[in-house]
């Protein structure tokens, strides 16, 4: 009997979903979809790696952020159908094993910069049928394994690129793109890489009227000033281009759009490198005149002021006592006549009391 009992203890042990799940595959599901959370659950499996939450009223606040920073083994976390109007920055901080990300179908309607710091290896994100009106490339700058990007049936007018994504595939169809010159980045990002995107024909323009339901990806933009990738790259190929064969090929790469706006991109640079040229011209006839002509050295040498040494008034003394003390030896004369000589040699000079002397009074 004791052996029986053995056999169905040793059968259960083994033969548990739970048990064997971990021993083949390392999976832990958890499936907590339609069960009318408002935050995240805290009494999950800790070694939870699929998560599901579809469809409850998670708004994805800072407690619930706090709350998944403890299932750090997570890979993937389904949100979609939730109640998250902003994706805050940090807000995956520690899954740093997170290769799927599902918050679609949210009412979303700004990405922060940092939302999605510290999710290195996340391959995959949903973002479709949210509200977003403005997205900032910077947002993937960090997610280096990220290879498939959904946008599709948001409010984007215009989408600037400004790193670059290393994706595999995009869907952008369903948003109100506007066909002008903030959409350049855009175009020649879709030129320029090996990145598929999805349902291009039904990714149009919706402004302005001229350009309505063409392609975004081959329209023809207006003459933008700043030029993006693609007229960069068409500009410089066709300066070194050696012959006309070369130029048509560049003409073709751009799908027909205008070289106008790289022209005028390149153009303050010109200026600025004639400035520089000149400034440097003239710095060296300047050292060559220094040079070659040392008379304007010699000249500016010539001028050598220096000041007045301390044993001037000696000097002066010197200069002007033998005349002092050479009287002429005369002999004894009248009284008027001593008087004369003394004033020539000491002049008397009354100190001013404050009185003007009248002429007229007699002394």
């Amino acid at each position: 009997m004791k052996l029986v009992w053995l056999l169905i203890l040793f059968a259960a042990l083994f033969l548990h979903p739970a048990v064997t799940e971990r021993n083949t595959s390392q999976t832990v599901v958890c499936n907590e979809t339609a069960k009318n959370y408002s935050l995240v659950p805290l009494n999950l499996n800790i070694n939870v790696s699929v998560l599901c939450l579809s469809y409850n009223n998670i708004a994805l606040n800072k407690n619930d952020t706090q709350i998944l920073r403890n299932y750090i083994n997570i890979r993937e976390l389904y949100l979609n159908n939730n109640s998250i109007a902003v994706l805050r920055n940090y807000s995956f901080q520690r899954l740093s094993k997170l290769a799927i990300l599902d918050v679609s179908n949210n009412s979303i309607t700004a990405v922060e910069q940092a939302a999605f710091a510290g999710l290195s290896k996340l391959m995959t994100l949903h973002l479709q049928n949210n509200r977003i009106t403005q997205l900032d490339s910077n947002a993937f700058i960090l997610l280096k394994s990220l290879k498939v990007l959904t946008l599709q049936n948001n409010h984007l007018g215009n989408f600037d690129i400004k790193v670059s994504l290393n994706l595999s595939r995009i869907i952008l169809s369903g948003n109100p793109w506007n066909c002008s010159c903030g959409l350049y980045s855009l175009q020649s990002w879709l030129d320029n890489t090996n990145v598929t995107m999805e349902n291009e024909n039904n990714t149009v323009c919706t402004s302005p009227n001229n350009l309505k339901n063409n392609p975004i990806k081959t329209t023809i933009l207006p003459n933008c000033q700043n030029g993006g990738l693609t007229g960069m790259t068409t500009i410089s190929s066709i300066f070194t281009s050696p012959n006309n064969d070369t130029l048509i090929s560049a003409k073709n790469n751009t799908n027909g759009r205008s070289l106008n706006s790289g022209v005028h991109h390149f153009g303050k640079s010109w200026t600025f490198l004639m400035g520089v040229l000149v400034i440097l011209v003239g710095t060296t006839l300047l050292i060559v005149m220094a040079i070659k002509f040392p008379v304007w050295y010699r000249y500016f040498r010539s001028y050598n002021h220096r000041r007045l040494e301390e044993d001037e008034p000696e000097m002066f003394e010197e200069t002007f006592t033998p005349h002092m003390c050479t009287f002429p030896q005369t002999p004894a004369s009248n009284e008027d006549e001593s008087v004369v000589v003394f004033e020539q040699f000491h002049t008397f000079v009354p100190e001013d009391d404050g009185f003007i002397e009248d002429k007229y009074i007699d002394p």
